[in-house]
């Protein structure tokens, strides 16, 4: 059986751009090149669109949209900079990931049209405007603004069907994210309601021909199954929709992490693991 080649299509905040990340973009370029990788989607996060979608880290650290903005601005600057430089060991897509708090309809897709990425990352980790995977603390609070954890999961899965829907994003990003503190989650993704959403969602993004990132944070924070769990994979897989993983890295030594792990878990699912590459936004 032919390798499979090692890619990520979700990977590469750095500490010089996410105030949550380590080390500096190059070190972490340099270190897909070290581990082999044929290409990978550095996909930066998007700044807020105002002051009171900072998250707590980015208050401490006295930024603001208008600064984080500039600072994005920055990174198309660099990561463009490192494409040019290391074009002949490892082919780099200059992308991004975005967020969904309020106005993301229209600042999104001002982003694309100001920095022109090769692609982005459609991702929801704010519902009610509540950066919900920030902290327990925050996943708390988003539970009690939407009326209970189950509703939680119900607009999440809205929203993200809203995202896909109006934005037509290359790459879904960590589809079931919603689970992150709820040790309950693999229960709860079973309920009817829930589910019909899911299934619902899946349906847009076979209809949409869209990427799955299979995303490696999960399991490099200890949990024992990445996002997308294999319950949903399996439906994924019944419907042919395309899933390359993503490392989700955020420093120097989570490049790579646990990729044999999912490349494994796609083989024995029956996944191809000819890695489909993002195509351009439409």
């Amino acid at each position: 059986m032919k390798p499979a080649s090692l890619v990520s299509i979700h990977g590469g905040h750095s500490g010089q751009f996410c105030d949550h990340a380590r080390d500096t973009l190059e070190k972490i370029i340099r270190r897909y090149i070290e581990l082999g990788f044929t290409w990978v989607g550095i996909t930066e996060h998007t700044p807020p669109i105002s002051d009171n979608l900072l998250d707590p880290g980015q208050r401490k650290l006295g930024f603001t949209a208008e600064s984080l903005l500039e600072k994005f601005a920055d990174y198309f600057v660099e990561i463009r900079r490192l494409k040019q430089l290391y074009r002949d060991r490892l082919e780099i897509f200059a992308a991004m990931e975005i967020e969904t708090y309020s106005g993301y309809r229209q600042f999104v897709p001002f982003l694309v049209k100001t920095f022109q990425p090769d692609y982005f990352v459609g991702s929801v980790h704010f519902v009610g405007d509540i950066n919900f995977d920030y902290s327990e603390k925050l996943y708390r609070r988003a539970i009690d603004s939407a009326g209970s954890i189950d509703n939680l999961y119900l607009k999440y899965f809205d929203l993200q069907y809203e995202m896909i829907d109006l934005l037509n994003p290359p790459v879904v990003g960590h589809f079931d994210l919603i689970r992150i503190f709820d040790p309950d989650y693999r229960s709860r993704l079973l309920r009817p309601d829930i589910n019909r959403k899911i299934e619902r969602n899946l349906e847009l993004i076979r209809q949409k021909d869209l990427i799955l990132d299979l995303n490696l944070r999960a399991l490099y924070k200890g949990n024992d199954e990445p996002y997308i769990s294999r319950r949903i994979l399996e439906k994924v897989r019944e419907m042919e929709i395309a899933v390359v993983p993503g490392d989700d890295s955020h420093s120097v030594d989570s490049v790579g992490n646990h990729m044999t792990t999912a490349i494994e878990l796609l083989r024995d699912m029956g996944f191809s693991t000819e890695w489909r590459k993002p195509g351009p936004i439409l």
